[in-house]
């Protein structure tokens, strides 16, 4: 047998794989996926190795060593000389293998380039262009798929012209729908390609159902610890504060895989975080997924950097933005939706998102249950009419077990005196009260400007006092500096006084504990998981012990209400405790449904969702491209990096690029006229002045005539 060595999958700037290799590689990755997955494995198999043996063709082997020698307006899509070969498997699996290998790299029909197979078909004699020279290289094809086990036959220019149009036909006739084979082999030669570069695949670790029996433990602090899990009831609705217990009892609720879901990077890395430790002395697969994950893992072996992107994990931490990919529709949809179905998906702080992440978040919910996936919602605050949208998508009371603490004891978890002040003048003496009794301060702002020039201040008042800003527009390696400092070192000071300066990067799930707090007014429900940060530590010594919150009034001004609304902030500040009174936390709810009477809920049926009224409205085997609501949605998070970095950038590998990325605000950047590279994530390239270790981008200082070029000039 003749694996033809020669015959290359990749080139040699992308591993110098040969194709026998990486089809073996892909079928066995493919074989495994639909062992776990309920598929038959051998049409998995039989996919598998068909979906690039049309790569033997000259043509594309001839593409890999010069590149860029192809002639103007030729197009050769190395799938569609695949699946001349399609007769070699039998009549009862050639629709699935169609599936699985005609739409694996482009939509099959209206491709953004107009490379599908129906496009090209309609444009130009396709099957001519891919056959040429065929009887001269489909016998390599043969030896290779004989070597991998194939039952193979010689296949004339007749009968892939046959195959061919049997494809056209059959895709011609596809009605909406979400392939799970395409799904299948997608997943499949992405994690292959991804493993090609290491020596093992570690195939054994994927699918694992993790075992959760950690999170059994009881406490009489933790309330929730002490409520049963059981309920034949599929899906589950949880309100409770923070502290009693809400993420264990979430897990406990879980009965297969787990998607774990929350809106911010941070609270995501510390979630990551402790439930890889949960699980260690268990078998379970814990894997982390969002724009800097990459980062987090990056101590780890390769094989676990790589495995964070890919399916069949046990326990997948994300955000619901990873997620959204299947609500509209844009490419490997279908291997998301394969990998979701049938899974435990927790959505925790789901009030916390944007009018429209919220409503995106609501149509999740509506493909989850499609999917049949069992959804664990998780909050300490939600409107109640919120509350009910997401009862009816669950399938009602009938289906949703819901749980609430008692009156009596969500008294105890009263831990905070709220004092309203006037203006931010007023605030300075609380400040230097607090460190006169060595207390440690969190004072946080609604705008990153306002936090910096908030830390300038006290930076000139207390040099001699431990402190630390920290927002979102860091280097990410800074970013994940300052986390673990926050973490590991501020929070666990005592008797000591420090300040730590933050926006609302705190709110979510950073498990950090300070004295007193001093807030700008934010909305009810994000002020609510603010508190959350002081007095956070619950003991039995704690319980009935009250640490104090001060609250300033929102300004008049529109513009200094940003991000939030003007009017949503008046009315908080109208329904918050004064002078030292309790914030009861049986109260909580009311105080909410006061601010939020009603929610305009955003339609977003517009932006060519993929699924709509239950069901896939969506062409199978296409796919739309990055849709218009998601560039909406990103077009507010550019990157931009700094003078000094740049010649690093652009030769870096992209777990270093991401290192040097600092978020930003398209908008407020994309009118500076500053450089921009073609590289990576196309970031902005701002002057060295515009950034500070300490404190941050300084837009004030991200203007071209601070290039050092330019001065030398």
């Amino acid at each position: 047998m003749n694996i033809h060595q020669e015959i290359l999958a990749k080139s040699e700037q992308n591993g110098h794989v040969c194709l026998y290799q990486h089809l073996k590689n892909v079928a066995d990755t493919a074989r495994v996926m639909a062992k776990h997955l309920g598929f038959d494995e051998q049409i998995a198999v039989e996919g598998a190795l068909l979906h690039d043996i049309g790569k033997v063709s000259p043509v594309f082997q001839q593409s890999l060593i010069s590149p860029n020698k192809k002639k103007p307006g030729s197009v050769f899509r190395h799938e569609i000389a695949s699946l001349f070969f399609l007769s070699l498997v039998c009549q009862e699996h050639r629709d699935a293998v169609i599936d699985m290998i005609v739409a694996h790299h482009k939509s099959m029909y209206k491709d953004v380039r107009d490379l599908g197979i129906l496009d090209l078909d309609d444009a130009s004699d396709c099957f001519k262009e891919h056959s040429k020279l065929f009887p001269e290289w489909s016998h390599i094809a043969i030896d290779i798929l004989e070597s991998l086990g194939l039952e193979t036959h010689e296949v004339s220019l007749e009968e892939a012209k046959e195959n061919y149009e049997y494809v056209i036909d059959y895709c011609d006739g596809r009605k909406q729908g979400c392939s799970e084979w395409r799904g299948l082999l997608m997943a499949a030669d992405h994690m292959a390609s991804a493993m090609e570069t290491t020596f093992e695949m570690p195939l054994d670790k994927l699918f694992i159902k993790p075992d959760l029996s950690f999170y059994n433990r009881q406490s009489e602090l933790y309330p929730l610890s002490l409520i049963s899990s059981d309920s034949k009831k599929m899906h589950t609705l949880v309100t409770a504060p923070t502290g009693a217990g809400k993420t264990d009892f979430l897990l406990r609720r879980c009965r297969g895989r787990v998607f774990y879901t929350l809106p911010f990077q941070a609270s995501i890395n510390a979630m990551y975080d402790r439930i890889k430790n949960d699980l260690s002395n268990t078998n379970a697969q814990v894997h982390l997924l969002h724009a800097s994950s990459n980062l987090k893992v990056k101590d780890g072996k390769i094989e676990e950097s790589i495995m964070q992107r890919h399916v069949g994990a046990s326990v997948k931490v994300l955000t619901p933005h990873q997620m959204a990919s299947v609500v509209f529709g844009i490419k490997g949809y279908e291997a998301m939706a394969m990998d979701l179905k049938g899974c435990d998906v927790i959505l925790d702080e789901i009030h916390t998102y944007s009018d429209v992440m919220q409503s995106i978040v609501l149509r999740i919910i509506e493909i989850l249950v499609a999917l049949e996936c069992r959804v664990h919602v998780g909050t300490a605050t939600m409107p109640t009419v919120l509350y009910q949208k997401i009862l009816h998508l669950l399938g009602g009371a009938d289906a949703v077990y819901e749980v609430k603490l008692e009156s009596l004891t969500l008294q105890s978890f009263n831990r905070h005196q709220i004092y309203k002040l006037e203006d931010k003048k007023e605030s300075y003496d609380v400040i230097a009260s607090a460190i006169e009794s060595n207390s440690k301060v969190l004072i946080v702002c609604n705008q990153v400007k306002r936090a910096q020039k908030l830390y300038e201040s006290i930076e000139e008042l207390y040099p001699d006092v431990k402190k630390m800003l920290v927002h979102s527009r860091y280097k990410r390696s800074d970013r994940a500096k300052l986390e673990t400092k926050l973490r590991e070192d501020f929070n666990q000071l005592e008797n000591v006084p420090c300040i730590v300066v933050s926006t609302q990067v705190v709110e979510v799930s950073l498990d950090i504990s300070f004295d007193i707090m001093i807030t700008e007014c934010a909305p009810i429900d994000a002020l609510t998981q603010r508190f959350g940060r002081i007095n956070r530590k619950r003991t039995r010594d704690t319980i009935g012990h009250y640490k104090p919150i001060y609250v300033i009034a929102p300004s008049e001004d529109d513009k200094e209400a940003l991000p939030y609304s003007l009017d949503v902030l008046k009315d908080t500040f109208s329904v918050l405790p004064d002078s030292g009174d309790i914030m009861e936390e049986c109260h909580v709810q009311e105080m909410i449904d006061k601010v939020y009477p009603k929610i305009d809920f955003q339609n977003i049926d517009f932006t060519g969702v993929a699924f709509l009224e239950g069901k896939w409205v969506l062409k199978a085997l296409c796919h739309h491209p990055k849709s218009a609501l998601l560039e909406t949605l990103d077009i507010n998070s550019a990157v931009c990096i700094t003078e000094e970095d740049k010649d690093r950038y652009l030769c870096a590998n992209g777990l270093e690029r991401i290192e040097m990325e600092i978020p930003v605000s398209y908008h407020s950047i994309a009118h500076r006229n500053l450089d921009q590279l073609n590289n990576g994530s196309h970031p902005f390239v701002i002057p060295n002045k515009g950034y500070d270790k300490e404190k941050g981008l300084l837009p004030d200082l991200c203007k071209i005539e601070y290039y050092q070029s330019f001065e030398i000039l």
